[in-house]
């Protein structure tokens, strides 16, 4: 990147909106994101992809930047980096495989075992096959998690006990997606490591959650008062560096870049289970990127700032 790079001179295709689930969540991380970006000096133009004229718009304009706040499916899974990729556009964060491989749980799971990272117990259910309920069970345990594999923002995610509430959970899940991942349930404290980088990425200050309701599910993610963020978590020097390694192993075994937040559960023995990374965090009010950009000394503007330089490199 040119030392001469200055935020006035650098325009930003700002990504917010698209077609998943996730939209209305994805609107109000483009306007966390804009305010930000806006705050550093960039010129900023919002597109939407889910309307036509704004992909024509991406693709005629003449941006130096994409900086995409969208998240779920059309956005977060690669294939509007792949369109991003194709128009020659730099873009924030990680790109089509590495976004890809993170959005698939069932996949990332692979990855995290292979690479020593600890993770819960898992099977994956796909619709057309046959599944025996008590099979599932044998494996994961009678106290489980049902999840979409490929959806974000807690989406379809179930925490049940006992056949009757797996099957019915399994049934809800795949209302949402064609893949459902089961694993067993780990109980404990709730955190969240976000890391920053490209070739050398380094984790910011942990955050605990502390979710309103039974675990960070959609209302505790979004609503306001839905869960405090502890940052930086009470957590040992150990206990940090531990998560914090976890986490940016993570980030370079998914492949990814310039940003990413990985979900852990600290259970009763104190041992850490990854549970997901997240290759675009969100960018609201509430969101954790932020809280954990200002434990680190950033302003969000700031940090959208890095993202832009990282994207530029």
């Amino acid at each position: 990147m040119s030392d001469t790079f200055t935020p006035q001179t650098c325009k930003i295709a700002l990504l917010a909106g698209g077609k998943s689930g996730e939209r209305e969540i994805s609107l109000a991380s483009g306007m966390g994101a804009k305010t930000a970006l806006e705050e550093a000096g960039f010129p900023v133009t919002v597109i939407d992809p889910a309307k036509k004229e704004d992909l024509k718009k991406l693709i005629d304009g003449d941006f130096d930047v994409a900086f995409i706040c969208l998240h779920g499916k059309y956005g977060e899974d690669g294939t509007m980096q792949g369109l991003l990729e194709i128009i020659d556009l730099p873009y924030i964060g990680s790109n089509v495989w590495s976004s890809a491989l993170a959005m698939d749980k069932t996949k990332a799971k692979v990855f995290y075992e292979h690479s020593g990272i600890r993770t819960p117990r898992s099977i994956t259910l796909r619709k057309a096959d046959e599944r025996n309920i008590e099979e599932i069970v044998k494996t994961v345990g009678v106290r489980c998690v049902v999840k979409p594999a490929t959806e974000g923002s807690a989406l379809g995610v179930f925490i049940v006990e006992g056949v009757p509430d797996i099957e019915e959970a399994i049934g809800k899940a795949f209302e949402i997606d064609s893949e459902v991942l089961v694993e067993t349930y780990v109980s404990g404290d709730e955190f969240t490591v976000a890391v920053i980088g490209n070739e050398n990425p380094e984790a910011l200050p942990v955050i605990q959650i502390v979710p309103s309701n039974e675990f960070y599910d959609f209302e505790s993610k979004y609503a306001p008062g839905g869960s405090q963020h502890l940052c930086p978590a009470p957590l040992s020097i150990a206990e940090t560096d531990e998560v914090q390694r976890m986490a940016v192993e993570a980030h370079k075994v998914l492949g990814c870049r310039g940003v990413s937040r990985s979900d852990f559960i600290k259970d009763g023995n104190g041992a850490f289970w990854i549970l997901e990374t997240n290759t675009i965090p969100g960018m609201t009010g509430t969101s954790l990127l932020p809280d954990a950009g200002r434990a680190a000394g950033m302003e969000f503007s700031e940090l959208c700032t890095k993202l832009v330089e990282l994207a530029l490199r």
